[in-house]
């Protein structure tokens, strides 16, 4: 099975986890709604799709005011982001999570599994 990040967040946040806010978009006109709505000067557009390598390949974007987000919304919806982990298909952006910009001293990558035969999430 795989999850998009921000259904990954949202279940870290049920187990307590400190997580930026952020709002799915499916369109440019709700990632502006959504970044007014998280308030603050500076926004993360990040495209979802079940890849890693999004960053490289050009789907998260730092944006630092309304009109940043929707043209970033608006260029990653329906684009193709093409990724190691994709091949040369790449795969279509159908949604952007739009995330409160924070500063950041360290940044992770996290990784679970879901261990079907002890019926837990494995790290």
């Amino acid at each position: 099975m795989n999850i998009h990040e921000y259904q990954a967040k949202k279940i870290l946040k049920s187990f307590g986890v400190a997580i930026p806010k952020g709002q799915l978009a499916w369109t440019a006109d709700e990632a502006v709604g959504a970044a007014k709505e998280l308030g603050g000067s500076v926004w993360v557009v990040k495209a979802q799709i079940h890849a890693g390598g999004r960053g490289k390949a050009g789907g998260v974007r730092i944006c630092k005011s309304l009109s940043d987000v929707k043209k970033a919304a608006a260029a990653l919806l329906g684009s193709v982001l093409v990724t190691k982990q994709t091949g040369a298909a790449g795969k279509e952006v159908g949604k952007v999570y739009i995330e409160e910009g924070l500063a950041i001293a360290r940044e992770f990558y996290l990784s679970l599994l879901v261990d079907r035969e002890q019926a837990c999430i494995s790290f």
